[in-house]
């Protein structure tokens, strides 16, 4: 009878490829889609974190959180790396589509945060987190 040293080790032999594997590939898609969502919102996050805009900082931080939330839920509900990348893919664009419903929603939401407006930025982010959660919520389902 081995030990549990051995099964433990056989374990991380056979399953350390496939962590390895699943979290590269999920990393690259958060990575793939913070700039996405950097490329398509109409904000300059760069310049506006640069001159200190707290307001941007609070959308930006709340906007990455809110694409790793639903990439964890595929992390942990997929069975396969295809499942993985399409369910990403999927999380991702319901993300970025979730700004653009906000913006249509609150009128002049670029200008606020632009301007500082920590309020609107907050209640950006929220609405972020709060989809997230909910998507997150529907994939694990």
């Amino acid at each position: 009878m081995e030990s549990n040293t051995s099964l433990i080790l056989a374990g991380l032999g056979s399953g350390l490829p496939v962590l390895l594997l699943h979290f590269t590939a999920t990393v690259l898609l958060f990575l793939g889609g913070v700039a996405a969502y950097v490329a398509v919102t109409p904000l300059r996050e760069r310049e506006l974190l640069a001159s200190g805009n707290r307001a941007a900082g609070i959308v930006l931080g709340g906007t990455v959180v809110a694409l790793a939330i639903p990439l964890a839920a595929t992390l942990v509900t997929s069975l396969s790396l295809i499942d993985i990348l399409i369910w990403g893919v999927v999380a991702l664009v319901l993300q970025i589509v979730t700004f653009g419903i906000a913006v249509l929603l609150v009128r002049d939401l670029r200008t606020m945060i632009e301007n500082g407006n920590v309020a609107a930025a907050t209640t950006l982010a929220a609405l972020q987190l709060a989809i997230a959660l909910l998507n997150a919520g529907a994939m694990a389902g």
